[in-house]
Formats: structure tokens, sequence, C-alpha cells
């Protein structure tokens, strides 16, 4: 038998789920803690993206480490921030609202200092300086005093101040005691196991070239090529330039809220919780480099951190936009829980939600999965606000008002002649006109781990 070869063209559509789509879908169910990480993540590994820093610096120096830090990161280069469009709020703008809500206490920098301090092998004289340079660390990590000035205070002389600085910048977290951003990032690469002579030698030695973005400079001083530059850079951006920031109060949250929902007037309104999540930016001086290429640019290198940096910005700006339209069809639905309590959280399924934004099912569970919003009523997971709905008749609840209302008949009966779970159910459509099977009241009941009403009878 003879084979029959021929061509034939074949058009078929299928879906095909590219990387970038992952990343988007990825993005919208992280919670926010997971979120920072992965922006974290992607600032170390992309040269092109960038975080805005907004201030740094507090105290005597204030002023002089502030513009520091601002040459060293306007040095790197900036373009047009990411900054999502929906409202934005601090957690804890209101008067009404503590931080010890959603905190627990967490050790300050400085007692974790003066704890490793006492553990030192120093002796007396040195804990007292010791004990008065740790006294002079401000909340992001770095001594607001001159050495001299503390020699003064404690009567000792400069040698020995300097030799007990010595000590607590070997402390945890690297970085710390330091007097300027230099030094900080310098200790903090001391005490990396793996040495970078090449990044030591940059910030020793070139930190200006560094701060204007010099690459040309830099590149010539360390005998590099710019591609070696830019990768020694981005090792050096991945150090912390806040080493107290870890001590921060923001650091010591257990559940982050991503959105607030508040009162104005007669009407609720929705804000993103903006608190410590960073806004990214296109680096401009990689910008540039792309668009005037020349010799010696990795272009090819560069188009694809771009091209990854831009749908990052996209995809965050998306996720935000997102969380904000379910956020506010869920207050729709639920306004009278909002202003009156549990008593009124309606029967909500994400259908509901999916039909009034125009958008799947799988993406409003996405984006209510680990996700918690501050309310006038409290805290809750977005979660919390989808209910099915329990009733045959005119009369429809959610499972958790019905839930509560079991709870409450039950609390009220006789311990000496329970209720049966018919008798609740007839209690049940007599106060509130709620039609519901028994066996329904018995799976609540049991779910609630409410005994049977021959378990719970009393004979006293």
């Amino acid at each position: 038998m003879a084979l029959d070869l021929k061509q034939e063209l074949r058009l078929t559509q299928q879906l095909v789920i590219t990387p970038q789509l992952q990343q988007a879908i990825k993005l919208l169910q992280l919670n926010r803690i997971e979120l920072q990480e992965v922006i974290q993540e992607e600032l170390s590994s992309n040269p092109l993206l960038e975080e805005e820093e907004e201030s740094f610096g507090v105290g005597a120096k204030e002023a002089e480490t502030e513009g520091e830090f601002e040459e060293y990161w306007e040095g790197l280069g900036v373009d047009s921030h990411w900054s999502p469009s929906p409202p934005r709020r601090s957690v804890f703008d209101e008067e009404d609202r503590r931080i010890e809500d959603f905190a627990t206490r967490q050790i300050t920098l400085q007692e974790y200092l003066l704890w490793q301090l006492r553990m030192a092998p120093l002796g007396p004289e040195e804990l007292r300086i010791g004990e008065q340079i740790v006294g002079n660390i401000d909340d992001d990590g770095y001594l607001r005093a001159s050495v001299e000035e503390i020699a003064a205070s404690c009567g000792s002389s400069t040698e020995a101040v300097e030799r007990v600085l010595e000590v607590i910048q070997s402390f945890d977290p690297p970085g710390v005691g330091a007097r300027d951003l230099r030094e900080c990032l310098l200790l903090q690469l001391s005490q990396k196991e793996e040495p970078n002579p090449m990044a030591e030698a940059l910030l020793r030695d070139h930190f200006d070239a560094l701060k204007r973005g010099d690459y040309q400079a830099l590149a010539k001083g360390l005998g590099l090529q710019i591609e070696e530059v830019l990768e020694v850079i981005e090792q050096i951006k991945r150090l912390e330039p806040k080493p107290g920031r870890p001590f921060s109060p923001e650091a010591a949250r257990v559940i982050v809220p991503d959105v607030i929902i508040y009162k104005t007037g007669n009407d609720f309104e929705v804000a993103l919780n903006d608190d410590g999540l960073p806004k990214l930016r296109i680096n401009r001086h990689y910008r540039r480099m792309l668009e005037e290429g020349g010799e010696g640019v990795p272009v090819e290198y560069l188009k694809e951190k771009m091209r990854a940096a831009q749908w990052l910005i996209k995809s965050l700006e998306q996720r935000q936009q997102t969380l904000y339209k379910v956020t506010k069809s869920i207050v729709k639905f639920q306004r009278e829980f909002l202003e009156k309590g549990i008593d009124y959280l309606r029967p909500l399924i994400l259908r509901d939600v999916a039909e009034d934004v125009g958008m799947h099912e799988s993406t409003i569970s996405r984006v209510t999965t680990n996700k918690y919003a501050v309310t006038p009523q409290g805290l809750f997971e977005l979660k919390f606000f989808f209910s099915g709905k329990v009733g045959e008749g005119a009369v429809e609840m959610s499972v958790r008002r019905v839930k509560k209302l079991i709870q409450e008949i039950i609390a009220e009966e006789d311990p000496r002649a329970p209720y049966s779970d018919q008798r609740i159910v007839e209690i049940l459509k007599a106060r509130y006109g709620l039609e519901i099977a028994r066996r329904t009241v018995a799976k609540y009941r049991e779910g609630l781990a409410i005994p049977s009403s021959k378990e719970r009878r009393r004979t006293w």
C-alpha cells in the first residue's frame, strides 16, 4: 500500500496562558504581604524597575542624609511611576482606629540592640558608652550623634567610643549604627558570607559617581563593561537603606488591611490602603540608554527587562482597579450590614458581584481571597461578605445570620425542656417568616458544635 504524503493547512483556536498572564493572575490572588515580597523580588532582579523612596532620616543630620538618599536614587534615574487611580488612604488616619487593632507587641530596635549589647564581652565602662550610642540610633538604624558628642556626654575618649561603635556596627540588623548611607551599605556588604569586592570598591571609591548615575565613569574606574556595572548596582540595590525598617510599627502587623470602607455623610466610600506598598517607576537612565543605543549598550537585555517592568506595573494597576471595583460592589450589596451589623448581612454569592462588575466569577474569587477590609463594623476578610441564602419563601437570609438566630433561640430555651430541631424550625417561621427544613437546622446546629436537645436537657 502506497503512502500518500500531503500538506494541509488547518485553523484552530486554543487558549494559551502566557507567562505574563500567569503573573497577572498570581498577583491578583496574593495577599498584601505576599504582594510586597513579590515586588521586592522584582525590584532585586530587574534593574529597570525602581521604588520611589519618599523620605529618609530624622534627627540632627536629617536634611543632609535625606539629600544623600535622594541623590543616590535619583542618580539611578527615574521615570513616571505607577500610582493606582482608585482612592488611596492610610488605614491609620482615623482617630478611632488604633494600630493595636491590627498589630501585636513587637520588640523595638533599641531594645534589640541593648539585648545584644549586654550579651557582648564588654566591661562596665564600655557598656555605659554602648547604651549612649544605642540611645542615639534612630528608628531607621542610623547614628544621629557624632563620636565627639557621645564622648563628651560619657566623659570618655573618642577612641573608646569608636571601639564600642565598631562592636555595635557588627550587630544585627546589618548596617545598624552607620553614620551615612555609604557606611550603612558597606557594613552590610562586610557581613555577607561571600565577599563582593566590586560592590565594596564602587561604594568606597566611586560613591559620588554612583549618585550622579555616571555609569561611564563607574565602568572606567572599576575596569568593567557597562553591563557588568549594572549587575554590581543591582546587587547594591538589594541592600537595605533603612536597617531599622523591620522593627517599624508597620512590620508588626499580623493582618494588613487591603481596603478601607468608611462612611462620609450618608454614603460609604472605598479607598485602597496605601501604607507600605511600594510605588514603582521605570528607570529613566536605562530607558535613555535603550533609546539611544550605542557601543557597549546591552540593548536586548534592556529590552527584555523593559517589557517585564512595564507588564508588572500594568498588572499591579489592574489588580488595584479590580480590588477597588469588587469592594465597591460588595459595599453596594451589604450596605445594611455596614450600617447595622451582622443581623443585616444579606445573602451574596460570587455570581452577584461578577455580574455587577462585568467580571468572571473566578476573578472575584481570586481578588477576595486573603484580602481584608477595615469597616465601621470591624476588620473582615472580603470572603466574609459572601454567604449562601437560606429560605424557600418570601424571606431569605444569609447562612451566617440564620446560624446566629439558631444560637440565640437555643440560648433562651429552658434547659429542662430544650427546643428540638423541629421546634426551632417553627420559631424561625413564626418570628422571622423564614421557611427552613429541619435537616438544615440540624446541620447548622452541629456546625456550631451545639448538642442535640436530648443532650442539652438538664433535670435541675
